[in-house]
């Protein structure tokens, strides 16, 4: 080594003497103590441009230091944990924490509640299925099915299926938001799921206490795939603002009716200058101003038009295929798909008025409910019985 290698720094001298740097600076300042050398303060007092070297090399080490400690970590978690064959995983798969999070989050609410739930206690669940390289977690209540399907960085193993009740996916879902990646792990023949974040891990019992899937009987969970493919071909596909349809539903007392025209001129009473506002009173007596915007921009294309249940007509703009149309629906089944989707729009496929209708994200395929239709005929307090079980 050279002297300059030899040579220590301030801290170092300072903490082999037992003094403090300050007092070192201050002995130099004196003329008691001077330093061999001292370094050039280019940040402070040197050039902007050199400054912004220095500064940018010392970042460059910061990044490498940490990239290598994280390598370190990364690899000690590793084989703490064990490789997923080597701890029996017959499926695994890793997904972002926050996707994670989204996906039980659309889902949940579409498991049974109340008497519902009492009846069929499988229908409290949240399916969680690994298959086919992919990770799918549903939910249904025999009158709405919700489904959302997540391409995971990595997938070995499967066919898999469990059952997780819904409060326990719920906090599950609280857990992997604060997650970057979460490992899916189910376990041989094990029942139950394993949610792994590094060294943090999540065991969830199949179940949880709300029936097992597979065998027969009333626990197991209703096969949502051939519920998906037996349905029709949407002959009317109608794309409206989803969160004005919410508003517009939200607070009904009773089933709520979706008309689709082709526009204001087809309405067949009442003029353009009815078309920016209600046709009735609401609850409170007042007028229901329309979401959509004012009435030439309504007479422009198709009207969907939302009565019934105690308000107003609100009047939408909307972008649809197919003839006229006329619907209805329980708020209170409606309602939570459309809180649950994403984006600022709504795809509605609609077969018949009497047949299951998806509703779809229109900015994102793999998020899907299924939603039954009820009897415009129906009571306010019919919730089940109005309702058409397709």
């Amino acid at each position: 080594m050279d002297d300059t290698e030899q040579l220590l720094t301030i801290g170092v001298f300072a903490r082999r003497v037992g003094l403090a740097p300050s007092a070192l600076r201050f002995y130099d300042d004196c003329g008691l103590l001077r330093p061999a050398r001292v370094d050039a303060a280019v940040v402070l007092d040197g050039p902007e441009d050199a400054a912004r070297d220095v500064l940018r090399a010392h970042l460059e080490r910061t990044r490498r230091t940490a990239d290598e400690a994280r390598a370190v970590v990364e690899g000690l978690l590793r084989e703490a944990c064990g490789a997923p064959e080597d701890r029996g995983i017959r499926a695994w798969a890793r997904v972002g924490g926050a996707e994670l999070a989204s996906a039980v989050r659309q889902v949940a609410p579409a498991a049974a509640t109340g008497a519902a739930r009492e009846e069929f206690p499988v229908l409290g669940c949240v399916l969680l299925e690994l298959v086919g390289g992919e990770v799918r977690w549903v939910a249904t209540d025999r009158y709405r099915l919700a489904e959302r399907v997540l391409r995971p960085d990595g997938f070995e193993g499967g066919p898999r299926r469990v059952l997780i009740a819904a409060e326990t996916a719920r906090s599950l879902a609280e857990w992997a938001v604060r997650q970057v990646t979460v490992d899916i792990e189910c376990a041989g023949e094990a029942a139950g799921v394993r949610l792994r974040s590094g060294a943090d891990c999540r065991g969830v019992p199949e179940g949880a206490g709300q029936g097992r899937s597979g065998g027969e009987g009333p626990g197991v969970f209703p096969d949502y795939r051939l519920m998906l493919e037996g349905l029709e071909t949407g002959r009317h596909r109608v794309i409206v603002d989803r969160v004005g349809l919410r508003d517009a539903v939200t607070g009904r007392a009773g089933p709520v009716s979706l008309s689709v025209g082709a526009g204001q001129g087809d309405a067949g009473q009442g003029d353009a200058a009815d078309a920016g506002r209600s046709t009735g009173p609401d609850a409170g007596g007042s007028m229901v101003p329309d979401t959509a915007g004012d009435a030439a921009d309504l007479a422009a294309g198709p009207v969907l038009e939302v009565t019934g249940g105690g308000r107003g007509t609100v009047r939408m703009r909307v972008v649809r295929t197919g003839p006229r149309l006329r619907i209805a629906f329980d708020p209170a089944v409606l309602v939570p798909a459309l809180e649950a989707g994403v984006g600022p729009d709504v795809l509605l496929e609609i077969a018949a008025p009497d047949r299951p209708v998806l509703v779809r994200s229109a900015d994102q395929g793999s998020f899907t409910t299924l939603v039954m239709p009820v009897r415009e005929g129906a009571g306010a307090d019919a919730s089940g019985a109005g309702r058409t079980d397709g």
